[in-house]
């Protein structure tokens, strides 16, 4: 995993390589932004939170630790980290509900944003239904609504030990599924 081309290209901007920078911004900027979109249904919020991630890869590349994970991995979650950020500052400002359905940014157009949503969508759709329904559900409501475990554990009437764990152990099986999957690319 050391050598992974993602790996050694964050080796590469944390020396302050513009051009490794520009390939990994090539290779993970619309699935960044789709993730960031799918939580906050909100064009220049994802925008925001995209361009503001790539800002920390840039400043942040040579601590990342590739006996952590991925860097796909250290990257999304940065994206969904600063998405669920931006819902409960907007929810303390506005207590506004957002909407849950997905629907395509009406500014992103073009054959290959699509196709790679759609592809992003399915992966992430068929690795959620692979992990049993009750990590499922919990992984749903803390990482694309937005909800604290202290929330979800209210909501879905469980305790909070509980809910910790089966997040914990739902991540566990998708990172793994994940992991398998980069393993045959």
């Amino acid at each position: 995993m050391e050598s992974s081309p993602d790996n050694l290209l964050l080796k590469q901007i944390a020396l302050e390589d513009e051009y490794a920078f520009a390939l990994l911004y090539d290779r993970y900027g619309r699935s960044s932004y789709s993730l960031a979109y799918r939580i906050l249904m909100d064009v220049q919020g994802a925008e925001d939170v995209v361009q503001d991630v790539f800002l920390n890869v840039w400043r942040l590349a040579g601590s990342f630790d590739a006996s952590r994970g991925s860097a796909r991995s250290w990257l999304l979650s940065m994206v969904h980290h600063r998405s669920i950020d931006s819902i409960r500052r907007r929810r303390d400002n506005t207590q506004m509900n957002l909407p849950m359905d997905f629907k395509q940014p009406g500014t992103e157009t073009g054959v290959w944003h699509e196709v790679r949503s759609n592809l992003d969508r399915q992966e992430i759709r068929r690795a959620l239904k692979q992990i049993p329904m009750e990590q499922m559900k919990v992984i749903e409501m803390a990482y694309f609504g937005g909800y604290t475990h202290q929330e979800i554990a209210a909501k879905a009437q469980l305790p909070l030990g509980t809910v910790k764990s089966r997040i914990r152990m739902g991540m566990d099986k998708l990172r793994d599924l994940f992991n398998s999957l980069e393993a045959k690319v």
